[in-house]
């Protein structure tokens, strides 16, 4: 790097560097010095883990409440995930949460919050002790993709340093402002090592409305349920000035990528013929949205939908029933990148050995949004994320104590 570096603190010794101050990298981070590890934790942000304070604000789902096949399974073809979830499930997202003062508790749905209901008590809660076991943190680091000496722009001017072992928790691409901006994958894929490209998760779809759904934007989808490819979720989705958004929708997002259509079913506790049936039972001039709602208990919301992309409506029971069970969504894709809740892509499993260390790299490790997997939200996305990192941490644990008896 050109430039004069800039006098070395004290962090420049640490036995262990951790690039990133996200759930994975503060996860790696306790794991290093847990086990008697000194820690420099990184960041390009003025303060740590703040793509976790946005997706706390409207309740942070910790985790959800399955059993370890079925959280598993939410993962779908990353089964070299298996073992990091299996140390690091619902349980211990749970215990981890309540050690740190934060009592929670499980919703309807299955998706764990704590009752505080925000992420800030949580991470000031996990900070503080971080700090109590020795921590040394850097904010405004900015690194330069170089893979040792690890070299940063900071406020003093440039940094380098060289330590025993490093985690990089650098995130997705999604949500640049708060840091996860994906900028890490040029100069790890100029170093010869395999990315797939990045792309939309649990993400929203562009749909251009027409007017007469001015007056339905920001109404909640209830009590539906979407069907993309083999896919299927039943949950609440909104409609937004832009399209639709929401968690019964991202599931999906696989998907969708891949050009499977989107189909709703606006009456998914009947059955076509349950439906046939209702519809078919018209009383004298009742209008066909008094019908809708009377008969299938239809929201204004649904109604407008099945008007959007299902006129003109047949007036064939049977057939209008296969409207209501199969409403096809014309929409314009998915919403960009940067808009979505994380992403997909990122590091091959092929790269890292079974403690996320890279391959072609002794002694540098990756975790989190990083590795290429993708789960839903709800609590799935975030545990993954704190298990890879203290999978990855533990490792390089292990790594650095035997590279000090060298």
């Amino acid at each position: 790097m050109a430039g004069k570096m800039a006098v070395a603190d004290t962090a420049s010794r640490a036995d262990a560097l951790v690039i990133g101050g996200g759930p994975a990298g503060l996860m790696a981070t306790e794991a290093l010095l847990d086990a008697g590890l000194s820690v420099l934790l990184a960041d390009q942000k003025p303060s740590l883990a703040r793509k976790f304070l946005m997706a706390g604000k409207s309740g942070l789902n910790i985790t959800h409440d399955s059993t370890p096949a079925a959280f598993r399974a939410a993962f779908g073809a990353a089964t070299w995930l298996h073992p990091a979830l299996d140390a690091f499930g619902p349980r211990e997202a749970i215990a981890f949460c309540e050690a740190l003062g934060q009592e929670t508790f499980t919703g309807s749905t299955g998706r764990v919050f704590p009752k505080a209901m925000k992420a800030s008590p949580l991470l000031r809660a996990w900070l503080a002790r971080l700090a109590g076991k020795g921590l040394q943190t850097r904010t405004r680091w900015r690194w330069q993709g170089d893979l040792g000496p690890f070299t940063f722009e900071t406020p003093e001017g440039a940094t380098e340093i060289a330590p025993r072992v490093t985690v990089l928790a650098l995130g997705g691409a999604s949500w640049r402002r708060l840091g996860s901006d994906g900028a890490w994958a040029l100069p790890l894929a100029s170093a010869g090592i395999p990315l797939t490209p990045f792309a939309p998760s649990n993400s929203g779809l562009w749909v251009r409305w027409s007017d007469h759904m001015r007056r339905h934007f920001g109404a909640p989808l209830k009590n539906v349920a979407f069907r993309a490819g083999d896919l299927t979720s039943q949950g609440e989705a909104v409609i937004s000035e832009r399209g639709l958004e929401g968690g019964g929708l991202y599931p999906l997002t696989p998907a969708l990528r891949e050009g499977a259509p989107l189909k709703i079913d606006l009456a998914p506790g009947l059955s076509m013929d349950d439906v046939a049936r209702r519809l078919a039972r018209r009383r004298g001039k009742e209008s066909l949205s008094n019908r809708l709602r009377k008969a299938l208990n239809l929201a204004p919301q649904a109604q407008a939908l099945l008007m959007e992309w299902g006129r003109p409506l047949p007036g064939d029971a049977a057939e209008l029933a296969a409207c209501v069970k199969y409403l096809t969504a014309q929409h314009d894709g998915l919403r960009p990148m940067d808009e979505a809740i994380s992403t997909a892509g990122g590091i091959q499993a092929d790269a890292l050995d079974t403690g996320f260390m890279l391959n072609s790299h002794p002694g540098i490790f990756a975790a989190g949004e990083m590795l290429d997997w993708e789960a839903p939200t709800g609590g799935f996305l975030l545990t993954a994320s704190m298990a890879t990192g203290l999978c990855a941490g533990r490792a390089a644990a292990r790594y650095g104590r035997a590279d000090a008896r060298l």
